[in-house]
């Protein structure tokens, strides 16, 4: 542990290179960066410092800082992420990149885009829409999560099922080093078969291995027209094997997403959004591309529906009603937030086939354990957001959770699945990694972890422990 005379060396000498607004160092200020959208019922402020960058060389500063105290660095974004990744377990400074916010480069010719660590998601496609480009990854906090927490995150979103994840967009990484150097992991080029693809390590990373703070992404053209429907089914069975049918028509919905009974009340509750509270559960259907095909998709997809048992079907006829469903579903967890005092949401993901037993079965374990669940997600790849709302200061009730979400990760490994697919693992899924990554894998992502921060002051204990 750190003395507090070595603490106050510290912030003096982050002082002599950062203005004063840009430090900040008093309880109250530090306490609110060791929390982030996990819920926990017990925030410790282990934060001795924050810093507020704005260049890659005041990054390389705080790195050398933190060298010459040995002090850990724990880098963040908006805080956004709900596995725990930005909180500091230890004593540590705080990187903040709220400040390092700008898009450097929209390059039309070459398709891509350089931007820096805080960019937000949703800002950098309405930049890139300008120039008739698209950024597909798509995270449902878009409009605050930035662009270097959603990488180290690997996160993804709605549009996954068609274009992929953040990680099929990255091209190039700038990356500072735990002894402060910077490191190119890609080059501006779609192709490169230059060496190691450097760009999947660090991807998913969580900043255990280095500071993100740049990056070039790939954009592709923006799809010329867009159409959403929020369609209904009085069973569960009968939405999933819709999906199916759908693929096998040789469509590729831009978005496939899900709400169980339970999150369209909730969110109804929420909104007042026109949803249809007397159904078992919804797809969010998005289609997309040239004007003259949207048509026949549509009505492919409606006819499906229909022979699927689709009850009712609401479709957008303009920007307003498009966004109107979408700010629906994207409603989810913060109309759940309103039922208790906390609310804790998961990241499960099956092979599609597998995917209403899911859903069915982790309705029957909180039901087993008096704890309600709001499920949403992104049934084209197969993953589920039960969203389970809770009263920290009920500890029977934690208990019950506790037990619960055991269960729930049990079951998603024996239908094949794994316990994260875009939110990561960060401090709350580090013990329960072993059920989905073998002890060999595991120990080999330890050596990699210390060649790349031999004396683990990026992010310890992130992850996994290094033993």
């Amino acid at each position: 542990m750190l003395t507090e005379n070595k603490n106050s060396q510290i912030i003096n000498e982050l002082r002599e290179v950062f203005p004063a607004d840009r430090i900040l160092s008093d309880f109250s200020e530090c306490y609110a960066y060791c929390q982030d959208a996990i819920n926990i019922d017990n925030i410790k402020n282990f934060a001795v410092g924050v810093v507020l960058v704005e260049t890659v060389e005041e990054v390389q500063s705080v790195v050398k800082i933190a060298n010459k105290y040995n002090i850990p660095l724990v880098c963040r974004g908006a805080g956004t992420n709900v596995v725990g990744a930005c909180i500091p377990e230890r004593e540590s400074l705080v990187i903040s990149f709220i400040r390092m916010n700008k898009i450097l480069e929209i390059n039309s010719a070459n398709m891509t885009t350089t931007v820096q660590s805080g960019v937000i998601v949703g800002d950098l496609q309405r930049e890139a829409e300008k120039k008739g480009l698209f950024y597909p990854p798509d995270p449902s906090n878009l409009a605050v999560s930035t662009i270097g927490g959603s990488i180290a995150q690997s996160s993804a979103g709605a549009k996954a099922f068609k274009y992929g994840t953040t990680k099929d967009y990255v091209l190039e990484l700038t990356v500072v080093s735990a002894g402060g150097e910077i490191i190119k992991t890609g080059s501006k080029t779609i192709k490169n078969a230059c060496g190691y693809n450097l760009n999947s390590l660090f991807v998913g990373s969580e900043g255990t291995l280095g500071i993100i703070v740049e990056a070039v992404l790939k954009l592709i053209p923006m799809p010329e027209s867009k159409s959403v429907m929020m369609c209904y089914f009085d069973k569960v069975e009968g939405a999933i094997n819709a999906v199916s049918a759908i693929i096998s028509h040789k469509i590729t919905p831009c978005a496939i997403d899900f709400m169980d009974k339970n999150s369209i009340k909730t969110v109804e509750d929420f909104k007042h959004a026109g949803l249809l509270t007397d159904k078992e559960c919804a797809l969010v259907i998005e289609i997309d591309g040239l004007q003259s095909d949207i048509k026949y998709q549509k009505e492919t997809v409606l006819k499906i529906l229909s022979d699927f048992g689709a009850s009712e079907i609401q479709s957008s006829k303009n920007t307003e009603e498009y966004n109107r469903i979408w700010s629906a579903r994207r409603a989810s967890m913060g109309a759940c937030a309103r039922l208790k005092p906390n609310v804790t949401t998961d990241d499960l993901i099956v092979p599609r086939e597998n995917l209403a037993k899911l859903v069915l079965e982790v309705r029957k374990i909180c039901e087993k354990y008096g704890l309600i669940v709001c499920m949403v997600g992104h049934v084209g790849d197969g993953s589920v957001h039960p969203q389970i709302p809770v009263d920290f200061s009920d500890k029977d009730e934690i208990n019950r959770l506790k037990t619960a979400k055991k269960e729930i990760y049990a079951l998603t490994v024996s239908l094949g699945g794994i316990i994260s697919g875009e939110h990561g693992i960060g401090m709350l899924k580090r013990e329960d990694l072993a059920l989905v990554v073998d002890k060999t894998t595991l120990n080999y992502m330890r050596e990699i972890k210390k060649v790349f921060d031999p004396k683990n002051i990026l992010n310890p204990d992130k992850i996994f422990y290094v033993e």
